[in-house]
C-alpha cells in the first residue's frame, strides 16, 4: 500500500468519533497489517513526572519493556534527544534494549505537543536495513496527527 493511500487511512482513524486508546490501537493495526516489515508497532509516553517511558497500546508480541527509563535504549534516547532514531541493525547499537532475538532494526519518531516531547512511536523489524526516508516521513506525519488529539 502507498504512503498516502496509508496517510489517509490515517486521517480517517484520526477523525473518528472514537477514543484516543482505540485510535492509536487502530494506527497499530493498520501499520503493522499493511507494511510487511513493520513487526512491532507501538506508543511510549512519558510516564506523569517520571524520567520514564510507559507503554500505551501495541501490537505485536508482548514486550517487557513496559517501562523504559530516559536514555536507556532507542527509545529512552530519543525521550532524551527529542529527535528521530533510525537503527538499520541493532548488533551495531551499545545502548540497545534487546526486545527479542528477532528484532534486526528499529525507528523511533517523537510526538510533541507545544513542542515538548511527550511520547513516540516505536517500530521494530526482523529484517535489517529496511527502513527508509518515506518511512520516516510517514512515520513523522502520523506523529504530528497524533498531537493533534493528545
Amino acid at each position: 500500500m502507498g504512503m498516502d493511500i496509508l496517510k489517509n487511512k490515517v486521517d480517517s482513524i484520526i477523525a473518528l468519533k472514537d477514543t484516543v486508546k482505540n485510535k492509536l490501537q487502530a494506527i497499530c493495526d493498520l501499520l503493522e497489517s499493511e507494511i510487511s516489515y513493520y513487526d512491532w508497532v507501538g506508543f511510549y509516553f512519558r510516564n506523569g513526572d517520571k524520567e520514564e517511558l510507559k507503554l500505551a497500546q501495541y501490537t505485536g508480541e508482548e514486550t517487557e519493556h513496559t517501562i523504559i527509563p530516559f536514555g536507556k535504549g532507542i527509545c529512552g534516547q530519543v525521550a532524551v534527544s527529542n529527535e528521530n532514531f533510525v537503527v538499520q541493525d541493532v548488533s551495531e547499537q551499545d545502548n540497545y534494549i534487546s526486545c527479542g532475538w528477532k528484532v534486526k532494526s528499529e525507528i523511533v519518531i517523537p510526538i510533541f505537543v507545544n513542542k515538548e516531547n511527550i511520547g513516540q512511536i516505536d517500530i521494530d523489524s526482523h529484517t535489517a536495513n529496511v527502513f527508509t526516508e518515506k518511512d520516516e516521513e510517514l512515520l513523522t506525519y502520523i506523529c504530528k496527527k497524533i498531537a493533534i488529539i493528545l
